[in-house]
């Protein structure tokens, strides 16, 4: 039997700079000593202070914006991992630090379940990555706040991040950013430049970016993408496709290019309200944009055109909120998913009859999670769709909505990966 312990340091450095993300670097270093002594640890901080983005908005009391990584795992437990994996988040605000979140929000899990491991031993739990979102946060402080700690968000916005040299993803290592201005407009950072340069395109106001095949991409609310340069040089990728009111682009499980278009309606969730004068003026806070149906398109790259999926087989979308996470997995990963589907964060709250929840008169449900089956038409709240539930750490009602103190003081204790 071969001693693969025994393998040249010079091939294992070699293998070691092809694997992608950092969750396989750290499985190959688990191996042995001799390959932990050849790879190098997946050495990349990115806990940086930068630049504010150009706008006369932000009060004084800004910290600035800090840059944070998230990463969406599926992970099942020892028991369970021949029957697919679980969704769930890790962010890295400051080095060495990982909080878990919600795979759709920006919120911590509020608890976890008494058999998830403190320790995740990739040689004992199955963990796959499913991908990467990089999130711009606005830190400033709070009224008569005496610290960093009681600072908050007071803006969060997605970015794309590319390295300029792939192979050395390091401190030193050059890259941009590229995230959608509060004009509508695209803005773009350099770390060799340290300063943030906003294209002077006008039209439609984009509503998503993302990296794919090593490019820069952003998509606008017509669906036009464009591939953006550091030099802020953009280059049509794909032609607008009408119709839907928002736009997200994922990479799907298969490595192609997705544009998923969001339909939206204004609803009460009543059907039969009685709207008088004094109601109207507590209307708002019942309103709410509310989903109603997707269309999903792959890119033709030849044409540079979108053409519509009838069904997405065996895959899955997620469509987090703040247009932040949008990600794909395949169902074959996923505790007891079909495929074929859509989740995404439902902020809608439906009437008392959802589910057998809020049986009194009056009573309210938040959908906090939403699926959508492109085979059926059907879109609804998750607690409709019970053979769903495993996918999630949390049940239906629970997983989007803010933590309370107690519940962040049970986080305190970490994560160790």
């Amino acid at each position: 039997m071969a001693d693969w312990s025994q393998l040249p340091s010079d091939l294992l450095e070699r293998i070691s700079k092809r694997l992608d993300t950092a969750t396989e670097l750290l499985r190959f270093r688990s191996v042995c000593n001799s390959w932990r002594s050849s790879a190098s640890p997946w050495g990349c901080r990115l806990s940086r202070a930068f630049q504010i983005l150009p706008s006369d908005d932000f009060v004084k009391t800004s910290i600035g914006f800090y840059l944070s990584k998230r990463t969406v795992y599926l992970i099942g437990l020892p028991d369970s991992r021949h029957l697919g994996g679980r969704l769930v988040k890790i962010e890295e605000d400051i080095p060495g630090r990982k909080r878990l979140l919600n795979p759709l929000s920006r919120y911590p899990l509020k608890s976890l379940p008494e058999n998830f491991p403190r320790l995740l031993d990739l040689r004992e739990v199955f963990v796959k990555e499913l991908g990467q979102e990089y999130v711009l946060r606005h830190i400033g402080y709070m009224p008569n706040s005496s610290s960093f700690t009681d600072a908050g968000d007071q803006y969060m916005e997605k970015v794309a991040m590319m390295w300029l040299d792939p192979d050395s993803q390091r401190e030193t290592s050059e890259f941009v950013l590229l995230t959608t201005h509060l004009s509508g407009k695209l803005a773009i950072f350099s770390s060799a430049d340290r300063k943030w340069t906003i294209t002077g395109e006008t039209g439609s106001p984009y509503d998503n970016v993302i990296v794919h095949k090593g490019k820069l991409l952003a998509v606008d609310n017509t669906g036009k993408v464009v591939s953006v340069s550091k030099d802020t040089d953009l280059t049509l990728v794909a032609n607008p496709v009408f119709g839907g009111d928002k736009k997200y682009l994922v990479q799907s499980s298969k490595d192609q290019l997705l544009l998923v278009d969001m339909y939206l309606s204004i609803d009460t969730g009543e059907e039969n309200f009685d709207i008088g004068e004094e109601f109207m003026g507590h209307l708002a806070q019942y309103m709410r944009e509310r989903k109603v149906r997707f269309k999903v398109y792959r890119l033709d790259g030849e044409e540079k055109t979108w053409v519509e999926l009838g069904s997405l087989g065996d895959t899955v979308l997620f469509i987090g909120d703040d247009s932040v996470s949008a990600f794909a997995a395949s169902s074959s990963d996923l505790y007891g998913c079909k495929g074929n589907c859509i989740f995404f964060v439902d902020d809608f709250y439906y009437g008392r009859e959802i589910g057998g929840l809020g049986e009194e008169d009056g009573m309210w449900v938040a959908g906090d999670i939403g699926v959508f089956e492109l085979d059926t038409g059907s879109i609804g709240p998750l607690v409709n769709y019970p053979e769903y539930y495993k996918i999630f750490w949390q049940p239906p009602g629970r997983l989007l909505s803010p933590p309370s103190e107690v519940d962040l003081e049970k986080q305190a204790e970490g994560l160790s990966l």
